[in-house]
This record gives structure tokens, sequence and C-alpha cells, in this order.
């Protein structure tokens, strides 16, 4: 792991953005000036942390010449050596945050910029998470990724019984303190972190709140996503988190935070 320093102050900040990062060359700068056009209008102190997951084009030059553009704002970036996952990327960028709110969003913008105050707002008003619940626009061109999430939360609830409408979203932000622990637990690096981290702080008794967000499907960057290939590997591990569920459904029992988060089905 490769760090950039920058001359951005050591004191605490708001909130802590992170920005997960691999190939994102035909993005990133538009991204970035909309991010910061979003959030220099807001109250709120930040910072901006890029994590360069080894991507394999211009994608990390791109973030030294933004970092360097924008001296006057808090950016700075962690370049990975080798590929570590999604997950990996994410949590480690927010560990490395100095905001008392730590989040990430995906740096396509198929969920504005503009949703980040009403997820900081939930989490100023009592929440420990706030995500994007995702609402596509119906459209035959994203009629494919319509259907692999819904089916995906379909799956979610009937496996694992929990009460979230959208466990994937690219689009969350947490109280540290709060997810810290959580972050602890995770035992999955890759895409299933999503799901991993947001089951796991409903068992730990966090208070999570789904926000509707429009969510606009890009057609102008190639998707990572290989829906038979995604599709085998989610579920084997949703079949195999079910397990561990069990036992944090059981921990949540003798510390009395279950609530009722889990269908009695399950």
């Amino acid at each position: 792991m490769l760090s950039l320093p920058t001359a951005a102050p050591a004191s605490p900040v708001d909130v802590s953005l992170v920005l997960a990062c691999f190939n994102e060359e035909d993005v990133i700068a538009d991204s970035v000036s909309r991010i910061l056009d979003t959030l220099d209008g807001c109250a709120w102190s930040y910072e901006l942390i890029f994590v360069d997951d080894c991507s394999r084009d211009s994608t990390a030059e791109q973030i030294r010449r933004l970092i360097a553009a924008h001296p006057d704002h808090n950016l700075r970036a962690i370049f990975h050596e080798r590929n570590r996952g999604r997950g990996y990327t994410v949590a480690e960028g927010m560990r490395a945050g100095r905001g008392a709110i730590v989040g990430y969003i995906d740096v396509d913008l198929e969920v504005d910029a503009r949703y980040v105050p009403v997820c900081m707002r939930a989490l100023e008003q009592g929440a420990d998470v706030a995500t994007g619940l995702r609402r596509y626009k119906f459209s035959w061109g994203s009629l494919d990724r319509y259907l692999l999430s819904r089916g995906y939360v379909t799956l979610v609830r009937y496996l694992l019984g929990v009460d979230l409408q959208d466990t994937e979203t690219g689009f969350k932000f947490f109280r540290k303190d709060r997810i810290l622990p959580v972050f602890d637990a995770i035992e999955e690096p890759h895409w299933f972190w999503d799901t991993e981290v947001m089951v796991r702080a409903l068992c730990g008794g966090l208070k999570i709140e789904e926000i509707p967000v429009p969510f606009v499907r890009r057609f102008d960057k190639q998707s990572t996503v290989r829906p038979l290939r995604d599709s085998i590997h989610y579920f084997v591990r949703l079949w195999r988190f079910r397990s561990t569920l069990a036992k944090l459904r059981q921990e949540a029992r003798l510390a009395g935070t279950e609530r009722n988060w889990v269908r009695e089905s399950l």
C-alpha cells in the first residue's frame, strides 16, 4: 500500500467521503468536480479520500492530478500495489478518515452526490447508518440491472430474513465510532462486503435509515457486473452467511439488541 501525503491539516472534519476506485479513468474527473461542488455548498467540513485498488488504466495518475489541482481542499489518496477487493478498499478508506461520519459513494455517481446531505442529516438526527435506497427509473436499457437488484433483495430477505431493502447500494454513511466494531468482524473483502456490513450493523443494534434516491444508469462506461458469475457467487455467499447470521442472532438476543430485525420464519 502506498499513501500520497497532502497538505491537508490533521484536525478532525465532520465527514470523510471515500471514493473506492478501480479503472475509473472515463468518469473520475467529472465526478470529482460534481462531488466538490456539492460538498463545498454544505455547512459540514469534509475530506475526500481516494483509494485506488490497483487500477490498470490511468486512474491513479488522474487522482494525483486532481489532488494537485485542488490544494485548497482536503484531498488525499491511498494506492494499492495489488488488488484487494471492493470491501477491503472501502473499509480501509473509512478507517483512515478523520471524520466523525465516514461514508462512500460510487465514483460513477449513478446516485448523484447531491443526496449526500440527506444522509448526513439522517445521521445528525440519530441514525447510526444512512444509505441510499436506489429507485430505478424504468428503461429497457437498465432492465437487467433492475431485475438483478430486485432479485438479490428478494434473496437477502428470504435467505437471511432481514428487513433491509437495498444492502448493495454504493451510497453508505456511518457514525465512525459505531461502525468500526462492525468492520472488525467482517470476513468478506469483495462485493459481498456490502451485504455483510449492513446485516452485521443490524444485528449489532445500529439504527439504519434507508433513504430513497433515484438511480440513473450510465451507459457511457463499461459495467463490471457479470450477471451469471456474480449471481452464483452471491447466492453461495448468502447461503454460507446463514450460519453466521444464526450465531449473530443468538448474540443479539443475549445482548437485548435483536428487536424485530429477523423474521421468525428464518
